[in-house]
């Protein structure tokens, strides 16, 4: 900035009492002209106000404002501006103030922010009189709502040492900014307020693997049904120690779909994809999604891009996401109807094909496919189709969920300005849950559309271990999306053997749980917790089920209770309250699994959300 521009910022952001800011709003608060209307006694008694708002408040304080005045003129005397009969002439003016009844009302960070970006950088386009009164896309009644929103989740989450946070609602269909809060509060200089948590650069955590999954589908580097090794990996940097991707829980799950990976924001099959696609092959992408801070080499970010290695902003984040949601059709962010705009952006080429974006979209509301890191109830599952991502950038500096309906893009951000760790708060316990109200309350009178299905994609069953085509061996069997290219490979496929990537992970584990002619117990899973809802326990029943018997006998033993002998390799059991532990044998094969089911003290009977506690991913 030069000097002039410095100095326009400067004074367009002098405190000038109560919640007026600005010399330009000062005068047409106080006096109901426009800055280049007002003469030397209004202007020089303005002037005397920012060196302490306070004490110099006009409208309480008048006596020790006139003194300041005379302070005021009597240095524009001494400087040569002005002739000491014009000090006396000015001082001895009579001038009123009116009442503090307009000011800063509302979205102050976006107000600075709107007036000091040029049209081309806040979604419109510069024309002659842009600079005249601008009518804003806000929404006033929405952005109350998600300041007192932030403030109330923000108050929940003090002891973990969260002071900061912000929002960003986009209308996906016009573009425009419904809602845009910095900070907590604006005005509370001692808290940072002024800092603007929408226009900040931060490592935005694993917010960007959407991205890298779907250009991966695109380019054809995975296909859905692909299975990712999440597995010990390490990686040689020339000149650095070795990289090992890690995910919070410092645990592995081995052979993953893709949906699973995505949904649970794995890190390593994340970083493997990454190595395929090429990481300056993914960056290109990312900046032609409108990322434009991420302005490094390939090589400064290097595999860390996808978990967060660089800095982006929510308004970049929000914006992406706008595009996801609109199944890669690009469209600029709107803050004033003033500007032309840019409804669809029709002459900008489609960011990939729709179907891509429509199966990462039905990967993110996938409930099911994240409950391995989030649990099925969490405060990202919705009453209504929603697809969503969190992130957590290092050390717990920052937690982001950015997430969508067909009809809006809501972008959260919790954390500390100065950087400060929270206290193990990640994606989904810091930004989600301020996301979901801002979701239930913009939903609240109308549901949204449910998201468009896969364009020319199928859907076939497939073994959740293999990703192939099931056998009769097969424990779990699940639905996923397939190109029409793909399906006559999928009915001629050959059996699924893991290779010698898995052979230090599957050390690790106990093997029955990966072949199929081992005696093991598959439901419930070992940990399980189930709710029980009053007026429903004759219809609540869990499936025993076995892997792997013999033709022996099975022998189903609870709490050490034998409660039945069958040749069968499943049993239905009737759901009681307590921690139960299960044994299945046969002559000397057995296995054994603990759950538990709790009494719900009443059935859900509206919309909201509730948290379970579950161990949360790198998400």
């Amino acid at each position: 900035m030069n000097k002039d521009e410095i100095l326009s910022a400067y004074i367009n952001r002098l405190p000038m009492g109560g919640n007026i800011y600005g010399v330009e709003a000062a005068a047409r608060t106080y006096f109901s002209i426009p800055a280049s209307d007002l003469n030397l006694a209004q202007a020089s008694l303005l002037a005397a106000i920012p060196n302490n708002p306070t004490y110099f408040d006009p409208l309480q304080h008048w006596e020790r404002l006139k003194q300041r005045q005379k302070y005021v003129l009597n240095r524009m005397a001494k400087d040569g501006y002005i002739t000491k009969p014009i000090v006396e002439c000015a001082y001895a003016e009579k001038v009123s103030f009116q009442s503090r009844q307009r000011g800063i009302v509302a979205a102050p960070h976006f107000l600075f922010w709107l007036t000091s970006t040029p049209p081309r950088k806040r979604g419109g386009v510069a024309k002659p009189g842009w600079a005249s009164p601008i009518r804003t896309t806000i929404d006033r009644p929405l952005q109350q709502f998600v300041e007192a929103q932030l403030q109330q989740v923000l108050s929940s989450l003090a002891a973990n040492n969260v002071h900061h946070a912000a929002a960003l609602v986009v209308d996906n269909h016009t573009g425009e900014v419904l809602a845009y809060v910095g900070s907590p509060d604006y005005f509370n200089e001692a808290k940072l307020g002024r800092n603007d948590g929408v226009q900040a650069l931060r490592q935005p955590g694993s917010t960007l693997k959407p991205f890298l999954y779907e250009m991966a589908l695109e380019k054809g580097v995975i296909r859905p049904n692909t299975i990712l090794a999440d597995v010990p990996t390490n990686y040689a940097i020339p000149g650095a120690k070795l990289y090992s991707p890690t995910d919070y829980t410092k645990s592995f799950l081995g052979p993953v779909r893709v949906r699973i990976a995505l949904a649970n924001s794995l890190n390593i099959p994340a970083v493997r994809v990454l190595e395929k696609l090429g990481v300056q092959t993914f960056l290109a992408r990312l900046r032609e999604l409108g990322f434009e801070n991420l302005n490094q080499s390939a090589e400064y970010y290097g595999l860390g891009l996808t978990l967060g290695s660089g800095e982006v902003s929510l308004w970049e984040l929000a914006r992406a996401y706008v595009i996801m949601a609109r199944q890669g059709q690009p469209i600029q962010l709107v803050t004033a109807l003033n500007d032309q705009k840019g409804h669809g952006d029709i002459s900008s080429p489609r960011v990939s094909s729709p179907s891509t974006w429509q199966l990462i979209t039905d990967m993110l509301s996938d409930n099911h496919a994240r409950a391995t890191a989030f649990g099925v109830d969490s405060v990202l599952n919705l009453p209504f189709p929603a697809a969503v991502k969190t992130g957590t950038s290092s050390n717990f500096r920052d937690t982001w969920t950015v997430g969508f309906t067909t009809d809006y893009t809501v972008a959260t951000w919790v954390g500390n300005f100065d950087g400060d760790p929270m206290r193990q708060v990640s994606g989904v316990t810091g930004a989600a849950p301020l996301w979901n109200r801002i979701m239930l309350h913009l939903h609240e009178h109308k549901e949204p559309a449910t998201f468009s299905l896969p364009e020319g994609m199928v859907q076939l069953p497939i073994c959740a271990f293999s990703g192939l085509k099931p056998t009769q061996d097969c424990a779990s069997v699940v639905q996923e999306y397939f190109y029409p290219k793909d399906i006559s490979v999928y009915a001629n496929q050959d059996n699924f053997d893991l290779s010698s990537e898995y052979d230090e992970w599957l050390a690790r584990q106990n093997q029955s749980s990966f072949t199929s002619d081992r005696f093991k117990i598959l439901s419930p899973h070992n940990g399980d917790f189930f709710l029980l809802y009053p007026g429903e326990e004759v219809q609540q029943k869990l499936e025993f089920k076995l892997a792997g018997i013999s033709t022996q006998p099975v022998e189903w033993w609870l709490n050490g209770k034998k409660i039945a002998t069958q040749s069968t390799n499943s049993l239905f059991w009737q759901l009681h309250p307590g921690k139960w532990t299960l044994e299945a044998r046969s002559r000397e094969m057995s296995d054994k699994v603990t759950f538990q089911v709790e009494l719900a003290s009443k059935k859900p009977t509206r919309r909201g959300f509730s948290i379970g506690n579950s161990k949360v991913g790198n998400n």
